[in-house]
Formats: C-alpha cells, structure tokens, sequence
C-alpha cells in the first residue's frame, strides 16, 4: 500500500511523492493431516505464535500425506471443518488450504515454493516438531526448500528426540501434552471419552457425523 505526500509552493509544483507503508508479515506454518486436530495442536500454534511474535499461525492440512507409513485420513472437507471449529475463537490462529487445493501427495518444498512466491512481503515459520528435525535429512529436496527466500524452520522441542539439526532451525520451547490424533481414533473407536483431548466442538462435530468409528 501507498500513500502520496505532497509538498507544495505558490513558485513551484511539485510531484506527489510516494511514502511506503507496507511492511512484512510474519506467518506460521503448521503442516499436518489433523485427524483429528486436537488441544496439543492448538497450544503448540498458540506457544509458537506468540513466542516468535507471529503475526498467524495457519493451520495446513494435507491431501495427502507424504510419509511412507500413509495414515488412512478421513474427507479432507470434514478435517478442515474441524480445524475451523477448534480455531474459531483464537485471532492468531487461521488455515492455509493451498495443499488441499492442489490435491495429491503433500511435499513441503512444493508448496512453501509457491507460496512465498504468491506473498513477497510474507516470511514463512515452517512449525515441526523436534522428533521431525530428526528427520529432515531425508525430507524432499530438503537443500533446496532451507534454500528458499524468507522460509524458516521453527522446531518444537520433544524429549527423546535429538533437538538438533544440521539445518537452521528457530527452536521454541512449548509445555509437552501427550495427546495424539492416533490416540484420539482408538479412544473414540472403543468408545471411551475424548473429552479435554479435543476442543468440545470438535468432539461434538465427531460424535454428530460419526468418525473413526471402524
């Protein structure tokens, strides 16, 4: 955005001179299949954003998730619908949807490749846990993703994980809540109470259309 400021004088005329006023955004990215989203996914967005001053966190979800060991994930429609109920009353918390937009398999360097093409003004925190970085060595074309413009790592630190990476990564501390969305399924499957795992919508969103019941 510009705006013009003009200087003025009865002798000369003077061309509007601009002054600029945009300036850069700072956005985290959380990547995940959240099925489903559940509390420890929104106190992580919640600790990262406010510990490194974000000005969001977006929640992304997979179309399909990269990994060797595929999860079986339900409709990516009822996933975001859940991530849109859990976040509704946080301002610092949105979703991106650009990977469930492309569809197919999920490679981060794809799509952080295109995203900070789309917004020049925008800095990326890619959000991973730290049993993640353990990992990244192997991730798709992980030297030219750490290579991109304005795209950072931002790692959660997890015990029995190294914490450690050969890469950059911004480490941020977070209070460890052992809650998994695998846990969540087996829980709901055996019909025990996934309450104070997932946020009260959510679990009524689950209880009304009846998921991961096999």
């Amino acid at each position: 955005m510009q705006r013009c400021r003009v200087f003025a004088s009865p002798q000369t005329r003077v061309q509007p001179a601009p002054v600029t006023t945009d300036r850069r955004h700072r956005v985290g990215i959380y990547g995940g299949t959240f099925n489903p989203i559940h509390n420890a996914h929104l106190l992580v967005a919640d600790q990262v954003g406010h510990s490194l001053s974000l000005d969001r966190v977006d929640f992304m979800p997979d179309a399909m998730p990269p990994h060797v060991d595929k999860k079986t994930a339900i409709a990516a429609d009822l996933r975001l619908a859940m991530i849109k109920l859990a976040i509704h009353d946080n301002p610092l918390l949105g979703i991106e949807e650009s990977e469930l937009h492309r569809g197919g398999v999920s490679y981060t360097y794809d799509t952080m490749k295109q995203l900070v093409e789309q917004h020049p003004t925008t800095d990326y925190y890619f959000i991973i846990g730290g049993d993640m970085v353990d990992y990244l060595p192997k991730w798709y074309r992980i030297a030219d993703l750490v290579r991109l413009p304005r795209f950072h790592f931002v790692g959660v630190r997890r015990p029995g994980a190294k914490n450690e990476a050969a890469y950059p990564v911004i480490w941020v501390d977070v209070p460890l809540i052992g809650i998994s969305s695998t846990d969540i399924r087996r829980r709901i499957n055996q019909g025990l109470s996934i309450r104070y795992m997932v946020p009260d919508a959510v679990a009524t969103f689950i209880k009304e259309h009846h998921l991961y019941h096999e």
